[in-house]
Formats: structure tokens, C-alpha cells, sequence
């Protein structure tokens, strides 16, 4: 299995820990009486400041995976992959864990910072994938 389909994969993993994690605490709260199970509305913030930013870190997996998936699975499909663009969508995991992390762990404006810069490193690492597939 090439690199860039582990990376994808590993973007996937991750995204469904995270997933799970609010799974986790959602059960808990349910099972031990405090919150009704329809006490937890989409979009809507409930919970505690961290569960929100769990909350928060998962969906923007969620909205970013479809275009990490669509850039590697084209490039595999057309044979425009080499080593730099395998290393790019390591690079692209790396942030993305770094970001969810910083967002669970705080919302203060160096966070923020912190969190922005790596989403940032995410879009220039997904313009650069597919400059590199039409190359």
C-alpha cells in the first residue's frame, strides 16, 4: 500500500477516534442520568467548553476529509503520486491532528493562532497536491 493512501487512512482513523470520543462521552452522560439522549442537538452548543470543541474538531475532520480523499484517490487513479506527494499528505495529516488537538485542548486566542496556522498549512498542502496532479 502506497504512502499516500496510509495517510488517508490515517485521516479517516483519526476522524472516527475522534467520532468515538463523542460517542464516549455522550453514553456517560446518558448512562449515568444526567442528559436525555435527544439532549444533544446538531449544531447547537451543549455540553461543556471541551466537549463543544471535541464537538467542533470532529466536524472539521469531517468537512475536510471529502478533499483530502478526492485529491489522493485521483491522484493514485492517474498515477500523478511520487515521494513529494506522498510526504505533502503525511504533512496533511500531521496538521490536521495538530489542529484537532489544539482545539480540544483550548479556545484561547493563542490556540486559535495555533489551530488557524495549521489549517492554513492544510490548504496550502492540498493547493500544492493538486498542482502536483496536474503537473
Amino acid at each position: 500500500m502506497n504512502l499516500e493512501i496510509i495517510s488517508l487512512l490515517l485521516f479517516v482513523i483519526w476522524t472516527i477516534g475522534l467520532g468515538l470520543s463523542l460517542v464516549g462521552y455522550r453514553t456517560v452522560q446518558v448512562l449515568l442520568g444526567k442528559k436525555q439522549s435527544n439532549e444533544f442537538p446538531a449544531g447547537i452548543q451543549h455540553g461543556s467548553e471541551r466537549y463543544w470543541r471535541l464537538n467542533r474538531a470532529h466536524a472539521n475532520c469531517l468537512e475536510n476529509l471529502p478533499i483530502f480523499a478526492t485529491i489522493v484517490i485521483v491522484a493514485t487513479l492517474t498515477g500523478s503520486t511520487d515521494d513529494v506527494f506522498a510526504n505533502t499528505t503525511l504533512v496533511v495529516v500531521g496538521a490536521r491532528v495538530f489542529q484537532s488537538v489544539t482545539h480540544i485542548i483550548s479556545g484561547s486566542a493563542r490556540a486559535v493562532d495555533i489551530r488557524f496556522t495549521a489549517y492554513v498549512t492544510q490548504i496550502v498542502c492540498f493547493a500544492f497536491l493538486i498542482w502536483k496532479i496536474f503537473a
